[in-house]
């Protein structure tokens, strides 16, 4: 008897969108928590099944993220993404921040889950925090066409990063500080446990973000031959060329996605490296974290979870 799906509704979530979209063999779900790679595998899934650099539309027209929050519907409605994935002929990459357990489970579709340390993740989520356009937010939760005297607002001013880290920590964070956080810790670890508790299941892959950074090339070739795809060896320098960091930056117009909120699409991209979080903590702090998440999932599972990068590797970080 299948599972049944839990619900997620969300500024990062609307998992009812999932419930009448039909799904077809062969399709590629990215499901991550935010700022953990989500663009990065994206983009080398969509390399894979065109075989060129040069994808033949923006990425986030080929890779659509289907559950996107209610308050993006005034930029892309339901029906508007039903619409692009139904007329796409080839294989599809669906982008999604739920949870596995929150989305269908269906036999002929691959699951992508890409993790990351926490820490390295929420680090990521305040820079890109600063690079939303708070104007054309408001115009897009307000249903108007484009910001307007009434809703045009300065960008919150965030606070320092360890206070940011550490409030994003929280059990539940809050505002009540005056701090305003996305997401949890909670949510990461759980969003990422459950997939870890899946990989014996053959549609189940988790992705791991040092990994990525480390061996990019190696990884799009595992991968590659678990989604069953064989790639042209006179393509392939070039295919792992437009997945590394340098590349995806300087198309950022084409490959970064929700540009129409962002200040800067280039920023999107921000090319931060794993381990960067911790150097903004104290070891106080750091012990607080430590027995916080150890609290939320077990030791061998943590222990992968927050492996440190490597001194060198050929891949960039995406920050994607």
């Amino acid at each position: 008897m299948p599972e049944a799906q839990r619900r997620y509704l969300s500024p990062e979530h609307n998992s009812v969108r999932w419930d009448d979209f039909p799904l077809r063999d062969g399709d590629i779900v990215v499901s991550t928590p935010p700022k953990s790679g989500t663009t990065w595998v994206q983009m080398m899934c969509a390399l894979l099944i065109f075989q060129t650099p040069d994808l033949p539309q923006p990425l986030e027209d080929l890779s659509p993220w289907l559950d996107q929050p209610t308050w993006l519907d005034r930029l892309r409605s339901q029906e508007e993404v039903y619409a692009r994935l139904a007329a796409q002929k080839h294989r599809r990459v669906i982008k999604t921040h739920t949870p596995l357990d929150g989305l269908p489970i269906d036999p002929r579709v691959s699951y992508v889950v890409v993790a990351r340390h926490p820490l390295d993740r929420a680090l990521s989520v305040y820079h890109q925090t600063a690079n939303i356009d708070v104007e054309r937010v408001s115009a897009a939760q307000d249903g108007q066409d484009g910001p307007d005297a009434q809703s045009q607002q300065a960008a919150p001013a965030l606070p320092s990063m360890r206070e940011w880290l550490q409030y994003w920590c929280l059990p539940q964070p809050t505002d009540d500080q005056g701090i305003e956080v996305p997401e949890s810790l909670h949510q990461t670890i759980h969003h990422l446990y459950d997939a870890w508790n899946r990989q014996t299941q053959p549609n189940v892959k988790v992705l791991h973000y040092v990994d990525l950074c480390d061996d990019l090339a190696g990884q799009m070739a595992a991968l590659a031959e678990w989604l069953g795809i064989t790639v042209t060896e006179s393509v392939w320098p070039d295919l792992v060329k437009a997945a590394t960091f340098d590349e995806m930056k300087s198309r950022a117009e084409r490959l970064a996605p929700d540009t129409e909120i962002l200040r800067d699409p280039a920023k999107f991209f921000r090319g931060g490296r794993s381990g960067d979080s911790r150097s903004f903590l104290t070891e106080d702090d750091l012990d607080a974290y430590r027995k916080r998440v150890g609290a939320l999932a077990p030791k061998p599972f943590l222990d992968w979870l927050h492996r440190d990068p490597p001194v060198t590797g050929e891949g960039a970080a995406a920050d994607a």
